[in-house]
């Protein structure tokens, strides 16, 4: 396709295999390979990367001046909103379709989406649960992670605690060194598996819940590990108690003008897929 026409469309529809379906149901997580082709990811890359660039949460400082949690990601939000291509992605029914099979909703919402890209030397992404900082209730709630170039375990890959979705919220813990020990003690007392980091290709994408304790190991090698997440909840989920300093943050940011018992249903969550229906991106 010419660059006159701008990428390809991410509109068609994939089916999830059930066995998939179960092993997300029951682990929490789970890798979809193939959701997109090189190809295609290649026709988003340099947009979205732009983008990230362009945001204004782009970190200034070095490496060596930050924190644990610093050190983990470069992480840059609303990509949509910089570009008409980030839109398209970011907005793809084919990966809202895969949220809504995996979690068996027939449609999804838009939460937020945002660039997490690992520098060369970047460090551990402690253990965490997303769902720590969102007002919604709802466990129907689900992230995509798909790197934009071929990924490796040595580039930090994500890992997950498998079955701990289940556990529901295990406490006040905002990701960093407190959350790496406190999660790591959990993981043992309960006896769950920490699944292996895996190699991704561009295109491959990782699904896990809100709940879903996961990490990251640090970047060892010199290629930037560039990877996009769009999060998701099922349509029709109300927002939560305002009961923490992050949770009011992400109402006012990403639930703008809406109060807690309301639908979640702000101007920057429009629903992305709904079962039966045909839309392009």
């Amino acid at each position: 396709m010419s660059a006159a026409l701008g990428p390809p469309a991410l509109s068609s529809a994939f089916v999830v295999q059930d066995e998939e379906v179960r092993a997300f149901q029951r682990d929490g997580h789970v890798v979809i390979r193939g959701l997109t082709s090189r190809e295609e990811v290649s026709a988003y890359r340099d947009a979205l990367v732009e983008a990230g660039r362009a945001a204004p949460q782009a970190e200034p400082r070095p490496l060596a001046e930050r924190d644990t949690y610093g050190k983990a990601f470069l992480q840059m939000f609303n990509l949509w909103r910089q570009s008409e291509v980030a839109k398209a992605f970011v907005f793809s029914r084919r990966f809202a379709g895969v949220a809504a099979q995996l979690m068996g909703v027939p449609s999804v919402r838009l939460y937020h989406d945002q660039a997490l890209f690992k520098e060369p030397g970047g460090g551990a992404t402690p253990w965490h649960q997303d769902q720590f900082y969102w007002p919604l209730e709802t466990d129907h709630t689900i992230t995509l992670w798909m790197p934009l170039v071929p990924a490796t375990p040595e580039m930090g890959t994500m890992r997950f605690a498998s079955g701990s979705h289940r556990l529901g919220s295990l406490g006040d813990f905002a990701i960093g060194d407190e959350s790496q020990q406190e999660f790591d003690r959990v993981i043992d007392e309960k006896g769950l598996r920490r699944s292996p980091c895996e190699s991704f290709e561009a295109g491959d994408a990782s699904f896990h819940a809100g709940w879903t304790l996961h990490s990251a190991p640090p970047n060892r090698t010199t290629t930037m590990r560039e990877a996009m997440t769009v999060i998701y909840f099922a349509d029709g989920t109300r927002v939560g108690p305002l009961d923490h300093p992050n949770r009011q943050f992400d109402r006012d940011v990403w639930l703008q003008g809406c109060e807690p018992g309301e639908p979640a249903a702000g101007p920057l969550n429009p629903i992305l897929y709904e079962a039966g229906e045909s839309r392009s991106d």
